[in-house]
């Protein structure tokens, strides 16, 4: 009887690991837009909490979030992470296609010909003879040294096409 109570019971060092990752998400709702925390799942007073770390002086911010803890500790954490996490998704998708548009501007400005074609079969939506007289014009501008406005045009270019892809 005694041994299930103590199995029961959490270390004190269990409980710090808790609260302080209790305290990062509260760091993380903080950090969030009105916008982003009308999608998470919080009590009133909790959103209350989040939404006043947007102007709480500096040297206050730890004892508020220690605060915020508190309050998190009677939310639904798991649904909460959730929420955030679906959040910052979008995010993470924009990162990603920005990187998709970049690799694929070095790849046409390479040397390497067969890339033009190899953007035009994953991406049939492209217009082809477009999309070369920009590959055209950047090379061109960076053999010359001159201000990369082609390369600028190109990248958004294929920012604009690779987005459309999802």
């Amino acid at each position: 009887m005694i041994k299930n109570s103590q199995q029961d019971e959490k270390s004190r060092a269990q409980i710090k690991r808790e609260f302080r990752g209790l305290k990062e998400l509260g760091i993380q709702l903080g950090s969030l837009s009105k916008g982003q925390l009308r999608a998470i799942p919080l009590s009133e007073e909790t959103r209350t909490a989040v939404l006043s770390t947007h102007g709480i002086a500096r040297n206050s911010l730890q004892r508020h979030y220690r605060y915020l803890s508190a309050l998190l500790v009677e939310e639904d954490v798991a649904a909460i992470r959730v929420a955030l996490a679906a959040e910052l998704q979008p995010h993470a998708k924009d990162v990603a296609n920005l990187h998709e548009a970049e690799r694929w501007r070095d790849k046409l400005l390479s040397t390497d010909e067969g890339q033009l074609a190899a953007f035009v079969k994953r991406h049939p939506q492209c217009d082809p003879q477009h999309l070369g007289q920009l590959v055209q014009a950047a090379k061109q501008e960076r053999d010359l040294d001159q201000p990369p406005k082609s390369a600028r045009q190109l990248f958004r270019y294929l920012r604009q096409q690779t987005s459309q892809k999802d």
